[in-house]
């Protein structure tokens, strides 16, 4: 894929993070795409749900595996907005994308190089590219916005 389209995707994606704030959730969004076609969106849900597992890339993945009739993601480009956490980042070993663009960096609990890397860990049986910093500005300043509001 060419940075446009990883533009292109990355900007779906914080539209949809866009979404989380109604109903309290921080905004992350996430798309997950195959041959150039949208298979699944997620927001995160964790305060709607009340579901600590409700991080938009679990979710995506979870509607994706449906969509696709399996929980291997082949062929597929998963896009979100904030570095996955290490909860999201095993879940995404075990769906098997082709690839990873992530937004901003988490510098307090990233997963895909911030703070561990479980994407390329030699240890694990299986290592997926990874790029980050797509759009990072934007998805940065969603954050910066919506906890500024939070504290008042």
């Amino acid at each position: 894929m060419s940075a446009a389209d990883d533009e292109h995707w990355m900007r779906r994606a914080l539209d949809e993070a866009a979404r989380a704030p109604a109903h309290g959730d921080v905004p992350v969004g996430c798309v997950i795409v195959r041959d150039g076609s949208v298979v699944a969106t997620a927001r995160n849900e964790r305060e709607l749900r009340q579901d600590p597992t409700a991080h938009a890339e679990v979710l995506a993945i979870r509607d994706a595996a449906i969509a696709l009739g399996g929980w291997r993601l082949v062929g597929c480009t998963l896009y979100v907005t904030l570095e996955p956490c290490p909860m999201c980042a095993g879940a995404i070993l075990q769906a098997r994308p082709e690839r990873v663009v992530y937004g901003a960096p988490e510098p307090v609990s990233g997963a895909a190089g911030s703070v561990i890397d479980v994407f390329r860990d030699p240890r694990l049986p299986t290592r997926i590219p990874v790029e980050g910093g797509v759009l990072a500005v934007e998805a940065a300043d969603a954050l910066r916005a919506f906890f500024a509001e939070r504290r008042g």
